[in-house]
Protein backbone atom coordinates (compact mmCIF):
# COMPACT_ATOMS: atom_id res chain seq x y z
CA UNK A 1 0.00 0.00 0.00
CA UNK A 2 1.80 3.42 -0.69
CA UNK A 3 1.83 6.30 1.61
CA UNK A 4 -1.26 8.38 -0.24
CA UNK A 5 -3.42 5.27 0.18
CA UNK A 6 -2.27 4.37 3.68
CA UNK A 7 -3.32 8.04 4.28
CA UNK A 8 -6.75 7.86 2.63
CA UNK A 9 -7.57 5.10 4.97
CA UNK A 10 -6.06 6.34 8.23
CA UNK A 11 -8.30 9.85 6.91
CA UNK A 12 -11.25 7.82 6.04
CA UNK A 13 -11.03 5.60 9.52
CA UNK A 14 -11.07 9.24 11.23
CA UNK A 15 -14.08 10.17 9.67
CA UNK A 16 -16.07 7.13 10.40
CA UNK A 17 -15.08 7.33 13.88
CA UNK A 18 -16.06 10.46 14.07
CA UNK A 19 -19.32 10.13 12.51
CA UNK A 20 -20.29 7.35 14.98
CA UNK A 21 -23.59 8.27 17.37
CA UNK A 22 -22.76 8.71 21.02
CA UNK A 23 -23.86 5.84 23.20
CA UNK A 24 -25.10 6.73 26.66
CA UNK A 25 -21.68 5.85 28.14
CA UNK A 26 -20.00 8.16 25.89
CA UNK A 27 -22.44 11.08 25.86
CA UNK A 28 -22.20 11.35 29.85
CA UNK A 29 -18.03 11.40 29.54
CA UNK A 30 -18.46 13.78 26.51
CA UNK A 31 -20.87 16.04 28.67
CA UNK A 32 -18.11 15.69 32.09
CA UNK A 33 -14.65 16.36 29.33
CA UNK A 34 -16.92 19.38 27.81
CA UNK A 35 -18.04 20.62 31.51
CA UNK A 36 -14.56 20.83 32.89
CA UNK A 37 -13.10 22.55 29.60
CA UNK A 38 -15.67 25.25 29.68
CA UNK A 39 -15.11 26.09 33.21
CA UNK A 40 -11.04 26.26 32.59
CA UNK A 41 -12.53 28.65 29.48
CA UNK A 42 -14.22 30.83 31.80
CA UNK A 43 -11.54 30.89 34.47
CA UNK A 44 -8.96 31.17 32.04
CA UNK A 45 -11.00 34.28 29.92
CA UNK A 46 -12.76 36.01 32.25
CA UNK A 47 -10.17 35.28 35.29
CA UNK A 48 -13.38 33.98 37.13
CA UNK A 49 -15.18 30.73 36.56
CA UNK A 50 -18.96 29.77 36.69
CA UNK A 51 -20.57 28.64 39.72
CA UNK A 52 -23.03 25.63 38.26
CA UNK A 53 -22.14 24.40 34.91
CA UNK A 54 -24.54 22.32 33.23
CA UNK A 55 -23.41 20.65 29.95
CA UNK A 56 -26.45 18.29 27.56
CA UNK A 57 -25.59 16.70 24.62
CA UNK A 58 -28.87 14.98 22.87
CA UNK A 59 -30.20 13.84 19.65
CA UNK A 60 -28.46 16.66 17.09
CA UNK A 61 -27.84 19.69 20.11
CA UNK A 62 -25.62 20.88 23.06
CA UNK A 63 -26.81 22.80 25.52
CA UNK A 64 -23.97 24.53 27.54
CA UNK A 65 -26.01 26.08 30.60
CA UNK A 66 -24.06 28.28 33.33
CA UNK A 67 -25.39 30.07 36.88
CA UNK A 68 -23.42 32.28 39.00
CA UNK A 69 -21.66 34.09 36.73
CA UNK A 70 -21.53 37.73 37.30
CA UNK A 71 -18.84 39.07 39.23
CA UNK A 72 -19.52 41.43 42.56
CA UNK A 73 -19.11 44.76 40.12
CA UNK A 74 -21.81 43.31 38.13
CA UNK A 75 -24.48 42.14 40.78
CA UNK A 76 -24.29 45.54 42.02
CA UNK A 77 -24.98 47.28 38.54
CA UNK A 78 -27.71 44.86 37.58
CA UNK A 79 -29.72 45.75 40.63
CA UNK A 80 -30.41 48.89 39.02
CA UNK A 81 -33.30 49.20 36.21
CA UNK A 82 -30.61 50.55 33.72
CA UNK A 83 -27.81 48.38 34.71
CA UNK A 84 -29.61 44.91 33.76
CA UNK A 85 -29.48 46.14 29.84
CA UNK A 86 -26.01 47.24 30.45
CA UNK A 87 -24.65 43.97 31.77
CA UNK A 88 -27.19 41.91 29.76
CA UNK A 89 -25.43 43.49 26.71
CA UNK A 90 -21.87 43.41 27.79
CA UNK A 91 -22.16 39.44 28.67
CA UNK A 92 -23.89 38.79 24.99
CA UNK A 93 -20.26 40.11 24.04
CA UNK A 94 -18.71 37.64 26.64
CA UNK A 95 -21.45 34.47 24.97
CA UNK A 96 -20.73 35.49 21.00
CA UNK A 97 -16.38 35.60 21.93
CA UNK A 98 -17.15 32.18 23.79
CA UNK A 99 -18.79 30.85 20.25
CA UNK A 100 -16.51 32.44 18.30
CA UNK A 101 -13.14 30.44 20.76
CA UNK A 102 -15.27 26.80 20.86
CA UNK A 103 -17.93 26.37 18.60
CA UNK A 104 -14.46 24.86 16.23
CA UNK A 105 -13.95 22.38 19.65
CA UNK A 106 -17.24 21.58 19.80
CA UNK A 107 -17.58 20.59 16.43
CA UNK A 108 -14.36 18.23 15.81
CA UNK A 109 -15.23 16.28 19.23
CA UNK A 110 -18.79 15.23 18.31
CA UNK A 111 -17.52 15.04 14.64
CA UNK A 112 -20.87 17.29 13.70
CA UNK A 113 -21.08 21.27 11.74
CA UNK A 114 -22.72 23.59 13.75
CA UNK A 115 -26.08 24.59 11.96
CA UNK A 116 -28.09 27.06 14.33
CA UNK A 117 -26.93 28.35 17.57
CA UNK A 118 -28.53 30.96 19.98
CA UNK A 119 -27.36 32.78 23.41
CA UNK A 120 -29.75 33.23 26.12
CA UNK A 121 -28.58 35.68 29.00
CA UNK A 122 -30.20 36.94 32.24
CA UNK A 123 -27.95 38.54 34.05
CA UNK A 124 -30.77 39.24 36.84
CA UNK A 125 -30.71 35.85 37.01
CA UNK A 126 -27.15 35.41 36.64
CA UNK A 127 -28.20 32.56 34.20
CA UNK A 128 -26.51 32.08 30.99
CA UNK A 129 -27.32 29.46 27.71
CA UNK A 130 -25.69 28.81 24.73
CA UNK A 131 -27.91 26.33 22.58
CA UNK A 132 -26.18 24.69 19.45
CA UNK A 133 -27.78 22.63 16.57
CA UNK A 134 -25.54 20.33 14.45
CA UNK A 135 -26.02 19.17 11.27
CA UNK A 136 -26.32 14.77 12.31
CA UNK A 137 -28.05 13.21 15.23
CA UNK A 138 -24.96 12.73 17.79
CA UNK A 139 -26.47 9.84 20.47
CA UNK A 140 -27.91 6.66 20.34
Amino acid sequence: MSKSEESLTVNNNVTAFKKIKLNDQQRRQMQHEFKIYMEKYFKRTLGKGVDHTKIIIWEDMLVVRGEGFLTEPEKFIVATDSGKDVVNAARMQVARQHSIDNLTYFEERLGAKAIHQVYVIEADKDFWMHVVIFDRVITE
